[in-house]
Parts: structure tokens; sequence; C-alpha cells
């Protein structure tokens, strides 16, 4: 059950429609509503998901996870309670975005309304930047294995030496280098590839790689690694602001432009080595006044897309090395490498991954969406009675546009082939095109048997 049909509610209903599960949507916006209805097949009640006679009408007592996910975050904590007395057993998920609930998350797992996961987008859009940051030339990057394996997407250039190379000849160009290729996004569209596939300029190609040779890796790429010293933020909202108290902490400097003079005021008052200025972040003479081409990172973080995407690109034309730009519209995200913009941060993609990640059958660790949700990275963990372990992986029925792309056993990490055979306990990362995904939870759960 979800209860709100914005950006966010509507996308997971969809992902989940798509892999024919059971899906009801609580909303009490009619238009919004009506678009889910609409769109895709899935059951949809008009009224408050905090009221007890609309959860009930809607089959609270019958659903195994109830997402809170309005963006009132006094709506999704009433949902979770009132779902709590109708039907203890449904595992509850909200997502909360207000900084007083930071320190209470584990007050409101263990007491009532005992919710399971409480997301913040903030907070994970955050974390995306940071990892953004860490790698350069990045446009995405993911970690699996509590940050051991980094999972990162970089756009193969026309000079890059692997262009138009098959992966079976990879190893006669790299080397003793080792790189694993997961996944190739050409023309929108995300391919699993094999051995006979091309790597094409212009593609954005993922490969996994251990953290202590993701420099190795970059290097085949021709990308060399230089520390991040300097950082503009425009937008002092409450990303700006968790994003600057995490820099100061780093030793990182910071300088953020923000329109509103009372929230500078606030700004100054809570931050202790950033420089708060009061401007439009979008203005070129302001940016050309504080040096933006001395800056290694600019990241545009206002509540206005069109603002964010302006003043990236120019920041971009006067020197900046590197743009990081906050976009939540899901429409514009096709658009973004079109116009020059190739690292993009949504809080509303990072709500998803979250909440994929606690939804998803069998024992699995973390999801990611790749190229907005047409794929996903998963890290699970192989259950005793699961179809995928104590058998060479050419014998396991994986689904058509599915790869297992590491094996985590221990500390060590294993690049799989063929003869590879899975172990209990064993961390498997996984990559699915989003057809695949049903097929690959159907192998990961447990047989009824096992209980």
């Amino acid at each position: 059950m979800i209860v709100g049909a914005g950006e966010v509610g509507y996308h997971i209903a969809s992902r989940l429609a798509f892999e024919n599960k059971e899906v009801v949507v609580v909303d009490k916006d009619a238009q919004a509503i009506r678009r889910v209805a609409d769109d895709m097949d899935v059951q949809t009640i008009n009224g408050s998901g905090s009221s007890p006679t609309v959860l009930e009408e809607a089959g609270i007592k019958e659903a195994e996870i109830l997402l809170a996910v309005t963006n009132s975050d006094e709506t999704n904590l009433v949902a979770c309670l009132v779902a709590n007395m109708l039907s203890p057993s449904t595992k509850k998920l909200a997502r909360l975005r207000g900084a007083d609930f930071d320190d209470y998350y584990g007050v409101f797992r263990e007491q009532a309304p005992h919710i399971e996961t409480v997301i913040n987008p903030e907070i994970e859009v955050v974390k995306t930047i940071i990892r953004l940051m860490r790698v350069p030339g990045a446009v995405d990057v993911g970690e699996f294995a509590d940050g051991r394996i980094k999972f990162v997407g970089i756009y193969l250039g026309s000079d890059s030496h692997l262009a138009g190379a098959r992966l079976v000849e990879l190893p006669s160009i790299i080397g003793d280098r080792r790189l694993l290729i997961a996944a190739v996004v050409r023309d929108e569209e995300v391919i699993i590839p094999r051995g006979r596939d091309r790597l094409l300029a212009g593609d954005l190609i993922y490969f996994i790689s251990e953290d202590q040779h993701l420099l190795e890796a970059l290097s085949i790429f021709n990308i060399h690694a230089e520390p991040v010293k300097r950082v503009l933020i425009i937008g002092g909202g409450r990303i700006g602001y968790r994003l600057a108290v995490q820099l100061e902490e780093q030793s990182i400097y910071c300088k953020i432009i923000e329109k509103r003079a009372d929230r500078c005021a606030v700004l100054s008052e809570r931050l202790n080595k950033s420089v708060v200025l009061h401007g439009d972040g979008s203005d070129q003479s302001l940016l050309s006044e504080e040096n933006v081409g001395d800056m290694d990172v600019v990241m545009t973080l206002t509540n206005d897309e069109e603002t964010n995407i302006l003043a990236s690109l120019l920041g971009k034309r006067l020197g900046a090395r590197k743009t990081i730009t906050k976009i939540s519209k899901f429409s514009y995200f096709p658009l973004m490498k079109t116009i020059g913009i190739e690292q993009v941060v949504s809080p509303r993609l990072s709500a998803i991954n979250t909440i994929l990640q606690h939804i998803r059958r069998g024992k699995v660790l973390s999801a990611i969406s790749l190229k907005g949700e047409q794929a996903e990275a998963l890290e699970v963990v192989a259950l005793e009675t699961s179809d995928i372990v104590a058998k060479p992986l050419r014998r396991v029925a994986f689904p058509k546009g599915a790869m297992v792309a590491g094996i985590i056993r221990k500390d060590h990490i294993i690049i799989p082939t063929g003869e590879s055979i899975i172990e209990p306990g064993d961390r498997v990362i996984i990559f699915a095109q989003r057809r695949a995904v049903n097929g690959i939870e159907k192998i990961l759960a447990v047989k009824l048997e096992y209980f």
C-alpha cells in the first residue's frame, strides 16, 4: 500500500505494477489519483492516508508493506501510527524530510508507530553528492559491501582506446588491470553486455571496482583523481546546509550563495567556516566576481530546477572543473546530457532507491536504479534454500537481461565466471534490466519448505 501519489509514490507504484505486484495507492488529491489510475494497473483510493476508515477500506490488514511517501512528514507519521494500530504485522516505511526528526529514527522503530525504515531524501542525496565528489569523471556512483566495492558510471570518450573494442578484447587492451563492465547505456537504453558486444564512444559505461583499485580502474578511462579543495554551493536550503556541514567536517573550503536574506542569516549563525553570500546564483556577474572558475565543484541545489540548470551551465562556462545539478522532475533526466550537464542528483530518485532496497523479496542489502528506472543493481545475501546457491552459475536459470557482477565471501571479492558457485551467506551483486527483476526475485526467494 502506497500513501501518497506524488512523484515518489507514482514511480514506485509504476515499478511494482510492472513487476505484477498487487498495489493500492491512496491520496486525497483527486488529480494525482486519476493520473495513477490512467497510467497503470493498480487499485486507487481517493482519501486521506492518515484516516483509519480509508486505510481499512484500502485493505491495510492484508498489506505486507505500507509506504508513507506524501509531501507531509506529519501525514506520513500519522499514516504509520494508524496502520500500526490496525495491522501491527504490516511493515512500515516512511519518508520524513524534517531535520527535527533526525535524532528520533531509532525511537520510531522501537516504539509506536514501529516504522521499520525512515527515508530522508535529503540525507540520501547528500550521500550521493559526496560520492560523486570523490570519483572524478563519474556521472553515477554507488556502493556495495559497506563501501568496499564501487559501482561507477562514466561516459566513454571518442579518444579512449576502449572505443570500438569488444568486451572479449579488453584483457589484451588493458593488460593486467581488472575491469568488470556490468552495464552499458546507449541511446537511453540499458544493455547488460556479453563478450561479443562492442563499446562505442558516447556510451555510459557502468563498471565495478574494489575501492582500493578504483584509481587504477579510472586510469583505464584516462581519468586521474585530483582532490576537491574548493566548493561553491548555490542554494542554502536544507540540502545545501546539510552538505556544507559535511564539507566543513572534511576541511573543504565552502562558499554558499543564497537568495533569501533571512536564510543567509540562519546559515551564517549555524555554520562555522563556510562563507555565506546573499545573491542570485544564476547571476553571471556575481559568479565571475566570486571567481567561480577557481572552484573544483559547483553544486546547484536550489528548489528551482531551471535556476539549477542555468547556474550549472554558467559555472561550467566560467571554468569550474565540475558541476553537480539537483533535478527533481524525472522528465528532465534524458535532456541533461544533450545540454552539457552530466552529473545530476535527485532527492526523489535517492528516496526510490532506498525504498526499493526494503521492498524486494529475498535478503536485499541495497538496490540502485540505473538510468532513471530502466535497470537495477542489487546487493543480496544468498540464502540457504534459494535457487542461486550450490551450483555453477551457468546452471542457474537467470532471466535474460541479468548477470552476476560480483561475489563477496567474507573479506574476499570474487569476479565470477560460469563455473563459480555461490555459497549460502555470500553477498552477491546482480545487475538486471527492469523486465528481469521479477525473475531475479524468484530465484533469490527462500523456498517455503525452509520454514
